[in-house]
């Protein structure tokens, strides 16, 4: 297995512009010796908007393919994944420097852990930025606490889904991301939770951009009724997942 991480980005016509900045943030890792990174830019459609975006790089892979929302685009990108782990990184969002470095520490000094989640922040339009309230301790993350947290909290995680690393084996053995119109990354997490321990850096590991054309803004995200169904999807899974006891790693 190459000593790669995959940094796996879903890109829509709106949020294009913000490529060039994740992509320089993504030039500002400096990653463990030996480690490299490859970027799979898949977009969700097929226009002649997203390509002048994508950076002149033979380690960024760009595809295209029918509409299906960000979490079936994720999930086709993994087709081109073939490093040891898969990290996620949206479009409109940041990298800071260290990022990739600590998740990748953390995940290979642990075979153990199936996953790890770092400290986000909220990029506004300003420039600044603003924390979220509830990070957890630095350190491991057992099986079910994300879930227990979620179902306590209506239904809000005290990780960001937006700063996953996976072990890719694990990722492509959970079928990806969930197939709903969002929360598809939650849907991911609370699965990942329910079969392995996973890790959180309490450095800022994400800069999760607001802007007035992001999905989560729209009014459509928080519709009570489809946003209900898409939680009980979402907390069905990961019981049935707990219920079942698989659990990674396989025990010997």
């Amino acid at each position: 297995m190459s000593r790669r991480v995959t940094v796996v980005t879903a890109v829509h016509a709106p949020s294009a512009r913000f490529l060039p900045e994740a992509y320089k943030s993504l030039c500002e890792q400096v990653l463990p010796d030996g480690w490299e990174w490859r970027w799979v830019i898949q977009e969700d459609g097929e226009t002649d908007l997203v390509r002048p975006y994508i950076p002149d790089d033979v380690r960024v892979v760009f595809r295209q393919g029918r509409p299906g929302g960000p979490g079936v685009a994720r999930t086709i990108a993994l087709a081109h994944a073939d490093g040891a782990y898969v990290k996620v990184l949206d479009a409109d969002d940041q990298l800071p420097p260290g990022a990739l470095h600590r998740d990748l520490a953390a995940l290979e000094a642990d075979p153990a852990l199936g996953w790890a989640t770092s400290r986000a922040l909220d990029l506004l339009p300003d420039g600044t930025t603003a924390g979220f309230p509830g990070d957890p301790d630095d350190g491991p993350i057992e099986r079910g606490a994300v879930l227990d947290f979620w179902a306590a909290n209506d239904f809000r995680a005290q990780v960001h889904p937006a700063t996953l690393c996976v072990r890719r084996e694990l990722l492509v053995a959970l079928g990806g991301w969930m197939a709903l119109p969002a929360s598809e990354d939650t849907g991911l997490l609370l699965a990942l939770n329910a079969v392995s321990r996973g890790w959180f850096t309490e450095e800022v590991g994400l800069l999760y951009r607001k802007w007035d054309g992001q999905v989560t803004g729209q009014a459509s995200h928080v519709d009570p009724a489809e946003r209900a169904a898409r939680m009980a999807v979402v907390e069905a899974r990961a019981r049935a997942m707990s219920a079942i006891g698989w659990r990674h790693p396989a025990a010997g």
